[in-house]
């Protein structure tokens, strides 16, 4: 018996192993596209790949929070 709640520990955390590389993705390609912007569409005042990058770990946060969350209801 004690054995199936230590297995539905450790399934529980599997997802998190995931949740790096998601957050590298997600960043990578906001920053690769605010810096095709900035190259493409040259202004003084706009940098958009800072713009993209900030939006970029805003929603690789949202992603983290809103799984883990996820995690934590299905206990």
């Amino acid at each position: 018996m004690e054995k199936e709640p230590n297995k539905n520990r450790r399934n529980k955390w599997l997802p998190l192993i995931n949740i790096p590389v998601q957050m590298g993705i997600i960043i990578f390609l906001f920053s690769y596209f605010g810096t095709w912007l900035d190259e493409n569409h040259p202004s003084p005042k706009v940098y958009y790949n800072t713009i993209f990058v900030i939006l970029g770990v805003g929603l690789a946060l949202y992603n983290v929070i809103r799984q883990v969350n996820d995690i934590n209801k299905t206990k």
